[in-house]
């Protein structure tokens, strides 16, 4: 909703917002670009007096504002819909779906075509660092947007990315996610289903070959064609170290991409990136070079600060398969050297123990991990019990931190992750480990 509220005041609109506990970089970027924000959802917004009232998922019945524009019949509409409407009608839109790396390859597709000289539009769920911005309106005519199955809003419960009419559409993986709304995996495949079937013939579908799941949605019907990436034909990735891979298509050696990033999530998200970019005619040598200068996205493998030589990252993984591969990522780049994971389970599948069973394996590969528990409707100690002493939960925040401090060596590598703000751990986890290392006597 953030990155809509920009692309409305780039196409000329007055616009203001509310919502609740709006944290970095989302509240950066909106104050950087003067866009009001009220703290809630009161009725008394209502004085505010806009033409038309652009609602987000997050807004369920009984929500005070939302009751007060119902009893007033005034003007709403949900924030897919109202960017199918004003944006999207004239546009090429390259959508990118699926359970993990939507942003990641969203911001790799549109810095592809950004280097290609094609300008696109964008709107992504994380701020791409080669932009600087989640969103961007332009006269281009390709539009890049992170195409999320999430319902849409509380009247319309269909999945956002039914609303975007995809031209070329990526289907990065699909795995059992947001149980607060889907009952099981059927449920989203039944979504991604629809979303397959309004892909135009002229469009292209570039989709993950190694996902059972997708095959599974494009049997039940796919009137457009498709390009495979990460199977044993089609797009292939070819990892000559861990941070340089050769791409390959039906056995033909395109070119190399050299670049900073981590794990065969980033290449396999790359793969989508270049086959996509090439339906919008850009050639694969020219998205590979492209790809040797993207910088991440924000909160994805993000180095927050090194003090004392412990490395301090932030990470958005909140889902088993997540968790598991940007730990791989990180272990890949460190060897041998001490990888301390620290997880907040936060999101709604995972604060209602869907994946509990599934935890204490994403973390293996961790040498300590220290879990908070605060708002979790399971026994989390119990989860991580097979891996022994070296998981710790912790149900205050300040302890887990002043515990991370004490316990921190030069050398070590700390990777926090989580979908929310974690209370500011980064900045007070730096904070403490610089003040350990004004005091003498307590260098490890």
């Amino acid at each position: 909703m953030g990155g809509l509220a920009l692309l409305a005041r780039a196409a000329g609109h007055r616009v203001t917002g509310c919502d609740a506990n709006v944290y970095p970089p989302m509240s950066t970027q909106l104050e950087q670009e003067g866009i009001g924000l009220v703290e809630g959802f009161e009725e008394a917004q209502l004085a505010m007096v806009p033409d038309l009232w652009v609602i987000g998922n997050v807004v369920k019945r009984g929500t005070p504002l939302m009751e007060a524009i119902l009893d007033r019949g005034l003007p709403y509409v949900s924030g897919p819909q109202w960017l199918a409407n004003n944006i999207l009608q004239s546009k090429w839109v390259l959508a990118v779906a699926g359970t993990h790396g939507k942003t990641s390859t969203s911001s790799m597709l549109a810095w592809i075509l950004e280097a290609a000289g094609q300008s696109p539009g964008f709107l992504i769920g994380g701020v791409p660092e080669n932009f600087g911005v989640s969103a961007r309106l332009t006269g281009s005519p390709y539009f890049v947007i992170e195409a999320d199955e999430y319902d849409t809003a509380f009247f319309d419960k269909r999945s956002k990315f039914v609303h975007y009419g995809a031209r070329t559409a990526v289907l990065n993986n699909l795995e059992y996610d947001h149980a607060d709304i889907f009952p099981d995996l059927a449920a989203i495949e039944t979504q991604f289903h629809h979303f397959v079937r309004i892909v135009p013939r002229s469009g292209l579908i570039v989709s993950n070959g190694q996902e059972a799941s997708l095959e599974c949605v494009l049997e039940r019907g796919c009137w457009t064609p498709i390009e495979r990436f990460g199977a044993n034909s089609g797009w292939r990735a070819k990892v000559r170290s861990p941070t340089e891979f050769e791409v390959h298509l039906e056995g033909r050696t395109l070119g190399r991409v050299c670049w900073d990033l981590l794990g065969e999530h980033n290449r396999m998200n790359a793969l989508a990136a270049i086959a996509a970019a090439r339906h919008a005619g850009v050639t694969p040598e020219t998205a590979i070079t492209a790809l040797s200068g993207f910088r991440n996205v924000k909160r994805r493998m993000e180095v927050s600060g090194v003090v004392g030589g412990v490395t301090v990252y932030d990470d958005f993984a909140h889902h088993p398969t997540a968790i598991a591969t940007t730990i791989a990522g990180l272990r890949s780049k460190v060897g041998t050297d001490r990888l301390v994971a620290v997880l907040e389970p936060r999101s709604n599948t995972m604060k209602r123990g869907v994946m509990k069973d599934l935890l204490a394996a994403s973390l293996t590969a961790a040498d300590r991990i220290h879990c908070y528990i605060g708002g979790l409707e399971w026994d989390a100690s119990e989860a991580l019990a097979p891996l022994g002493s070296k998981a710790t939960c912790h149900a205050d925040l300040e302890i887990l931190i002043a515990a991370l401090a004490s316990e921190s060596r030069a050398g070590d590598h700390i990777l926090a992750m989580s979908n929310g703000s974690f209370g500011g751990l980064h900045a007070k986890l730096l904070a403490a480990l610089n003040a350990r290392a004004q005091t003498p006597g307590t260098q490890r």
